[in-house]
Order: structure tokens, then C-alpha cells, then sequence
């Protein structure tokens, strides 16, 4: 066998491909953080709103006419699945990142976390829903 010179070794290169995929746990995760690309890209289709609203009337008419279309209906019912399972999976992990709460001395289980931040999330959609509601009517 030859002796190798000692600058010629060469490193080990770790495969990264698709390292995500072998682990339930990891495919979930990214899966969670694709999503919240789609929240981004709602939070753009707001700017423009917002964009569009500061330069006039006839713009602002513009754009909401342009939500009115079968692509944009479709985008926003994508997005809507998207954040629903965004959200979700946020607060099915918001257990596993907090700080132990005690509530009568007792910890708060798991369950009660992830169900009071849906509860609460619920909630505040119905009441911004109604306000919008009655702002428009």
C-alpha cells in the first residue's frame, strides 16, 4: 500500500440532499416553513392594497377589481389553506417552546396550550370578522 501525502487527504463531504425526508418530524417542519412563504406573499397582495389606496380612488377600484378574478379567488383559498395549517402547526409546537405554565400549581398540559391558542386565535378572527362586517354594511 502507497503512504498518501499528508495535503492530498480528502474531506469528508456529509450528503445534504434530502436529509429532511427521512425523518417524519423534519418533513413536517418543512413543510410548516414553506407555508409561510404563502404568508408573505399575502402580506404583498396588503402592501399593494395599501399602495394602491394611497394613490387614488380609481387605483384602489383597480384593485379590488383584480381580486375579483378566478386567479386571484384562487390564490387567496391556496393561502387559506396554507395559513390554516401555518397556524396550526404553530401552535401544536407552542407547548414545546414555552416556559412551563403553572395554573393553580399545577402545569398547564399540552393540550390546554395548543386549545387556548386556537380558542383565542377564533376568537379574535369571529370579532374581526364581525367588525368588518358592520363596517361595510
Amino acid at each position: 500500500m502507497k503512504p498518501r501525502a499528508i495535503g492530498k487527504r480528502r474531506p469528508y463531504v456529509r450528503p445534504m440532499a434530502g436529509w429532511w425526508r427521512r425523518n417524519p418530524f423534519f418533513v413536517e417542519y418543512m413543510i410548516h416553513e414553506g407555508t409561510a412563504f404563502f404568508v408573505a406573499a399575502y402580506a404583498l397582495v396588503l402592501l399593494v392594497g395599501v399602495v394602491r389606496l394611497a394613490q387614488g380612488e380609481a387605483a384602489w377600484n383597480g384593485w379590488l377589481q383584480a381580486l375579483h378574478s378566478p386567479v386571484a379567488i384562487a390564490f387567496h383559498l391556496l393561502v387559506l389553506v396554507a395559513m390554516v395549517y401555518h397556524s396550526w402547526t404553530w401552535f401544536n409546537i407552542m407547548p414545546r417552546t414555552l416556559p412551563p405554565i403553572f395554573v393553580a400549581g399545577k402545569r398547564l398540559s399540552a393540550t390546554a396550550i395548543t386549545s387556548g391558542g386556537l380558542a383565542a386565535t377564533a376568537f379574535a378572527s369571529a370579532v374581526l370578522l364581525l367588525v368588518v362586517w358592520r363596517l361595510s354594511t
